[in-house]
């Protein structure tokens, strides 16, 4: 490995966990920036989990918790992907990376700016390739997913979740209203149609069809009205401590935009 050749990724939630495994794997030194508070719903498959627990592991990618850029070589020499908490990018600038990809999924563009890195790739809408990066990612399901985009935007941000199995705006639970998260279910639980699967204070939030409870932002915290809280997915079958598919076609897309950019 060569640390003269550093990808940056902003951005720790599952999605971004699969552009993290496919650089790791290839052989590059890998970097996280993320929030002191990580809102990850699907806990389990997201190395933004090291913020709060110190150290995570993701199917083979060990992420842990660095205090400053001068502890980057030591993760890597670990065999580890160090993170950061740096929302700002402030560490950008220090860490000097070859590579920066933007993987935040905000639907919008949070800071990223096209001179940040060698090569700047942006997943999702809020970019526009040549202007804020040098590509963008398509992340939307369907025949476009993963496709490489050199002029232009990624398709508009509909405010749906993607169809899966017929389940599409349902599949998302969100806090009816602002209070503390009291969970009643763990994540990878076979959830049936109205059982209660959180309450926001004393207003039990229920699932809408029997589904497998994919993710759920952690037990206690203080949410607003509106977060989205838990991920319900009707394919009861899946599994919830592996990399899902769309993570790892994004992934591969970053990987494929970065060599091809470079």
């Amino acid at each position: 490995m060569k640390f003269d050749e550093i990808i940056l990724i902003r951005g720790g939630g599952d999605l971004a966990t699969g552009v993290v495994q496919k650089f790791w794997r290839a052989g590059f030194p890998v970097a996280v920036l993320e929030t002191a508070e990580p809102t990850a719903i699907r806990r389990t498959v997201a190395l933004s989990e090291a913020i709060c627990g110190g150290v995570a592991k993701v199917e083979d990618v060990v992420a842990r918790r660095i205090d400053s850029p001068g502890r980057l070589a030591g993760c890597w020499q670990a065999g580890e992907v160090p993170m950061l908490v740096d929302p700002d990018g402030v560490y950008i600038h220090k860490i000097n990376p070859a590579c920066m990809v933007d993987a935040i999924l905000a639907k919008r563009n949070l800071g990223t700016r096209i001179d940040m890195a060698g090569v700047t790739i942006g997943l999702g809408p809020g970019f526009c390739a040549g202007k804020d990066v040098r590509g963008v990612i398509e992340t939307m399901r369907g025949h476009d997913l993963g496709r490489l985009i050199l002029d232009g935007c990624a398709m508009p941000n509909t405010g749906l979740p993607g169809e899966i199995s017929g389940k599409s705006a349902d599949r998302v639970l969100r806090a009816p209203h602002a209070g503390k998260l009291i969970a009643h279910k763990e994540i990878g639980c076979l959830v049936k149609a109205g059982e209660v699967i959180f309450t926001v204070d004393e207003t039990p939030v229920t699932a809408p069809f029997t589904g497998l409870l994919r993710g759920m932002l952690r037990d206690g915290g203080q949410i607003p009205k509106g977060m989205k809280t838990a991920d319900l997915d009707p394919r009861c079958e899946i599994s919830v401590n592996t990399i899902s598919d769309k993570a790892r076609c994004l992934g591969g897309a970053a990987l494929e935009a970065y060599l091809y950019l470079r």
